[in-house]
């Protein structure tokens, strides 16, 4: 019989500040270079928006020295990159604007104070949730949350219409859109449910045409609550949202019960959804014609719904070839809404073809760390929860890439940590604290036993250690709840001795 060699596993916390180096440094080149191409100068306060980026990134990696030593060291400077390179580009788009005498070109002073906040959150959550399995005891908490999230724009008071959907919460000076934040409290409901019923909504049912269907009591509730956010959010017309929150659903669901049929079931009803929705609201039919005839004049021309957004940012990318035309040297301020919904486009225009993909590598690494700390994590709840938020930023992501290149119909989503808004940068950054504390336990080594014989009698005694010193990994058959809440029997144990320190 073959033995199992221990190995010591490296926490990765000197990895990590390796990478925070060239991930600050891409961030802090992209805002001077922007400021030189725009206006010939250095920017006056570069000084300090190199310390102050520094500074925030540097205060997230020694929380997680003390509080999760073994997280995985890649995803916190991924993070940084991104939300580096998009402070850049919202700053160059800034500049523009105020060249153009345009009011509105004090964003991006707003969106560095939403990043130091969106830190601040984000250490908050490291710091205050010590074992991610402590947001099982709140799953049906997370649904009424996430519920009242989607149904606050519609509100009298505090509710905001922005361009036709009615998506916005305003309370004095403050804006935000709550369907950000409920994805992640939906993530959280969806994973402490299904971890529960896993079992009958894989096993259970009848099979219909070869297809697996779980029993309508097994499935009433989950569905129940994706229906209704779904209705509500047609009602706010943030399409683009519910199709986030359709494939979260179905996403989770095939983690979960490791069955193909849901992911055909849910295309079946992706496709029929958007047939009846483009044929039905005025606004959905609006989009598809801009997706399927952008360059027809009486499309190009239409003053409400028109393709005019689409055409210029297509334009901008060609513009920018192969390797881009180069910090601040583009126009991608004739872009409407550059800064947010098509800021992938301006970076498209002035960083080229390389620097885009560039960008969709990083969201590529993110989305590949967050799926290995599924894969790695020893509790079925983790792995559902890791799973979803990974898969919530790539499917995002493919949205908004999607829509601006005309691959799918415009959404009006916005790029994770890229594009302008507090709301998505503090949701993001948030999921980013959770993947971090997730894969902590992922990589942690595993409580193992060794032979010691007892003075007395000689006889071995099984003495818990850590896995570095170990010889014998233990094989457990339940895993402890945290705060001595017991087994829990529901979480299937898989044989791991930790990471491999990369």
């Amino acid at each position: 019989m073959a033995s199992i060699q221990p190995h010591r596993v490296r926490p990765g916390r000197g990895t990590e500040l390796l990478l925070l180096v060239p991930a600050l440094a891409i961030g802090i080149a992209g805002y001077v270079l922007a400021g030189l191409g725009v206006t010939g100068e250095v920017p006056a306060h570069a000084v300090a928006y190199a310390v102050g980026m520094t500074v925030l990134a540097l205060v997230v990696h020694v929380v997680l020295r003390v509080r999760a030593p073994y997280a995985d060291p890649v995803i916190l400077p991924v993070v940084v990159a991104l939300n580096g390179l998009g402070l850049a580009m919202i700053s160059r788009i800034s500049l523009a604007y105020a060249e153009r005498g345009r009011a509105d070109s004090g964003f991006a002073d707003r969106q560095l104070a939403w990043t130091a906040i969106s830190v601040a959150l984000a250490v908050g959550v490291l710091l205050f949730l010590r074992d991610h399995r402590t947001l099982r005891r709140y799953t049906y908490t997370a649904m009424v949350l996430a519920l009242a999230l989607i149904v606050m724009p519609l509100l009298p008071v505090i509710g905001r219409s922005v361009n036709g959907a009615q998506i916005w919460v305003r309370v004095g000076p403050v804006g935000m859109q709550p369907a950000e934040f409920a994805k992640i409290a939906l993530a959280v409901f969806f994973a402490g449910y299904l971890v529960t019923h896993r079992d009958t909504l894989a096993l259970a049912g009848k099979k219909v045409l070869g297809l697996q269907l779980p029993r309508a009591r097994d499935l009433g509730p989950i569905l129940l609550v994706w229906g209704a956010s779904l209705l509500v959010l047609v009602g706010q017309r943030d399409l683009g949202t519910s199709l986030l929150f359709f494939g979260l659903f179905v996403a989770m669901l095939y983690l979960a019960t490791e069955r193909t049929s849901w992911v055909v079931i849910g295309l079946i009803l992706f496709v029929g959804g958007a047939a009846a929705a483009a044929t039905t609201f005025g606004h959905v039919g609006a989009r598809f014609d801009v997706w399927l005839r952008a360059l027809d004049q009486d499309i190009y021309g239409r003053d409400v719904g028109g393709s005019y957004q689409v055409v210029q940012g297509l334009f901008g990318m060609a513009n920018g070839g192969l390797f881009g035309t180069g910090w601040g040297q583009g126009r991608p301020d004739l872009v409407p809404y550059a800064e947010s919904d098509f800021i992938i486009a301006s970076i498209g225009e002035e960083l080229g073809l390389t620097g885009l993909l560039a960008v969709l590598l990083l969201y590529t690494v993110l989305a590949e760390r967050g799926l290995r700390t599924a894969i790695g994590v020893r509790d079925g709840f983790g792995k559902l929860l890791a799973g979803g938020l990974s898969f919530v930023v790539a499917f995002q992501l493919f949205v908004v890439v999607g829509g601006v290149t005309r691959i799918i119909p415009l959404t009006g989503l916005t790029t994770p940590f890229l594009a302008y808004g507090g709301s998505s940068l503090v949701a993001n950054w948030v999921i980013a604290a959770l993947l971090l504390r997730i894969s902590d336990e992922a990589r942690r080594p595993v409580p193992v036993v060794r032979a010691v014989p007892t003075p007395d009698i000689g006889v071995p005694v099984a003495v818990a250690g850590r896995a570095e010193d170990a010889e014998t990994p233990v094989r457990s058959s339940a895993r402890t709840a945290p705060d001595g809440a017991g087994p829990r029997a529901d979480d299937r144990p898989t044989e791991h001795i930790g990471g491999d320190g990369r």
